[in-house]
């Protein structure tokens, strides 16, 4: 059996990101891949500003608690006031560009305002009630980011931040890459889909379901090519017809060497296939290859376990950071952190594993009582993965390697 991590490398290696970047708008890039770095065209803020409604001043014209000086300018955000009058201060707003003259900003609630008719100008007077260092509550220009800096790098997959981030320095297209297009199928003469009577023998085909939604999750265009019937005729149509399609086929199931299990024969016929052991549980049998298109080139052909844990774990596992792969990201492996075990594992699995769990209130890790690749029911309830050592039993009170759900399905 193989390694998972030779596996992965085995995998990565032998993908390659796709070509042809598309331009897309910053609002719609959700999710995405850049493919080309972006940098600043400006200084972020472009001017100083305030980071506080209040007044605008001198530090040097506040010589103690509770001078009085007269408010000869009002500046909100958006406008650009005037030089500021020595011995005054400018009402501020929060965002407002500092007006040339003033080096600090005293927040309004540690200031008065106080009427005066005679200021000619009609703002009063403000007392300001603390001393004042210069600079205080100023933000500087530039200081988050200066004109020319690479504010994200080619590779980087695209959340709310780094949109606004893009945004924030005026970028309004964004160079990724394109969407890939990945084809599912299911194989068994045993599935059916909800809603339809299911017959003794029947089950319904929740992979499909999971499978899919993993890979929406993952910005794929997903070319559904739903049920292919248990026929070798039949599995070498669909494969043809998704690899006209496709980039990446996705299959689970049916690659064994039963005498109707027709896959395997199929892609072998249609391109090319290995069979591996990955020493991981639940997981072990994975498909990988190619399968011929019509037109010249290939698409890439992974067979998933059909047992619905398995095929869900070793999806988050291997397929996806080959479609982050296919989309030139940087970071496909998932971040992981050390958590205490409120459970007992006495009889580990000679296997590397995968066991559901949850964080409980002490900030512990839960174990779902029935591991069984079967189970789906503990993929729901489970918000991460211990990624357990072969052959490594646990004691309540150990130290594990958590791995969140969050991290592997996004």
């Amino acid at each position: 059996m193989q390694s998972l991590d030779e596996a992965l490398a085995r995998l990565l290696s032998a993908v390659q990101p796709l070509s042809e970047p598309e331009s897309v708008a910053t609002q719609d890039a959700l999710g995405r891949v850049l493919a080309a770095e972006v940098r600043s065209l400006l200084d972020v803020p472009p001017a100083d500003n305030t980071s506080m409604d209040g007044y605008a001043l001198r530090a040097a014209d506040v010589s103690a608690p509770g001078t009085l000086l007269p408010v000869s300018q009002r500046v909100p955000a958006g406008v650009v006031g005037a030089v500021l009058v020595p011995g005054s201060a400018a009402r501020i707003f929060t965002g407002a560009q500092i007006p040339i003259g003033a080096d600090a900003v005293v927040m309004q609630e540690q200031c008065e305002a106080v009427a005066d008719s005679d200021s000619g100008t009609g703002l009063g007077q403000v007392r300001v009630n603390t001393l004042v260092q210069s600079g205080q509550w100023i933000r500087r220009r530039g200081e988050d980011v200066q004109e020319g800096q690479v504010v994200l790098a080619q590779g980087a997959r695209l959340d709310a931040a780094a949109l606004g981030l893009a945004a924030s320095v005026g970028a309004a297209q964004l160079s990724v890459a394109r969407r890939p297009r990945v084809a599912l199928f299911s194989t068994g003469d045993e599935l059916v889909m909800p809603g339809e009577p299911l017959k003794p023998g029947a089950i319904y085909n929740s992979n499909r379901f999971t499978l899919r939604a993993l890979l929406q999750g993952l910005g794929c265009e997903v070319i559904d090519l739903g049920i292919v019937p248990d026929q070798l005729d039949a599995t070498r149509a669909a494969l043809r017809a998704a690899a006209a399609q496709a980039d990446l086929i996705i299959t689970s199931g049916g690659v064994s060497v039963g005498e109707e299990d027709h896959l395997r024969p199929a892609v072998q016929a249609e391109g090319r296939l290995d069979l591996w052991q990955i020493a991981i549980k639940p997981g072990k049998p994975l498909a990988f290859g190619e399968v011929n298109k019509a037109a010249g080139g290939k698409a890439w052909f992974i067979g998933l376990p059909g047992n619905p844990v398995s095929s869900f774990v070793t999806f988050l596992l291997l397929v996806r950071p080959v479609i982050l792969r296919l989309q030139g990201a940087t970071k496909t492996a998932p971040l992981g952190f050390g958590l205490r075990a409120d459970f007992d594992w006495p009889k580990p699995d000679r296997r590397r594993e995968f066991l559901r769990v949850r964080v409980n209130a002490q900030g512990g890790l839960d174990l779902f009582q029935n591991q069984s690749s079967g189970v789906l029911s503990s993929a729901v309830w489970a918000d991460g993965l211990v990624d357990n050592p072969a052959g490594q039993a646990i004691a309540k009170g150990d130290w594990v390697r958590f791995v969140p759900l969050n991290e592997l399905l996004s």
